[in-house]
């Protein structure tokens, strides 16, 4: 019992004196840029978008693989900047959300979209995710050397996820990553259900 108390009373302590944390800012030391790589590492939504995307490009073949390649970097640091000059907007938890779930689902379905349509929707997701980060980041300290850090790895992570995707021979790989795009579209539904969750109460 004198034990739970003591507990009690250290977590009590840590609460009252503990420092503001920051929840969309990942400071490495290392500075601006290596922050903006850590804050991309640690964001899973972000990073779940960005698997689905280069899984989505990557079945769709080389050419819709390159296209993504550029376009998705490209979007997200137009959406990242904008999002900085607005740093008190929506962050549109629900656009995301639904763009997270739709990519899964494509994934899944392994969808017959043109490379112009992919390319398209590969822009949509990517500028809405950087205007999300970048109005995040924005008040938490992270300029524009971070937003470009966190661009360089999502530039890493598509290319050589979709490039790997491409060579996948027809069967059981294929399959293994619809089945993956099945579990990021479950999981954007799981964020839409408690997302939707006060509003239910």
């Amino acid at each position: 019992m004198r034990r739970a108390v003591g507990t009690t009373l250290v977590a009590l302590a840590a609460i009252v004196v503990a420092s503001p944390a920051h929840a969309h800012l990942v400071e490495t030391g290392f500075g601006a840029f290596y922050d903006g790589i850590a804050h991309f590492a640690v964001s899973l939504a972000d990073m779940l978008i960005v698997i689905a995307l280069a899984l989505f490009a990557g079945l769709r073949g080389t050419r819709a693989a390159r296209h993504a390649m550029f376009a998705l970097p490209a979007a997200w640091l137009v959406g990242g900047a904008l999002g900085a000059l607005w740093p008190t907007a929506s962050i549109w938890p629900v656009s995301t959300t639904l763009s997270l779930a739709l990519t899964g689902a494509l994934v899944a379905l392994d969808a017959k979209l043109s490379d112009a349509s992919v390319t398209a929707f590969v822009i949509v997701a990517g500028a809405l995710y950087g205007f999300v980060n970048g109005a995040t980041m924005t008040p938490g300290g992270a300029g524009g050397l971070a937003l470009l850090g966190a661009v360089c790895a999502i530039f890493f992570v598509n290319t050589i996820l979709a490039a790997e995707v491409t060579v996948l021979p027809v069967g059981w790989p294929r399959i293994a990553v619809r089945v993956a795009g099945s579990w990021i579209a479950a999981t954007g539904m799981l964020m839409l259900g408690w997302l939707a969750r006060p509003t239910l109460a």
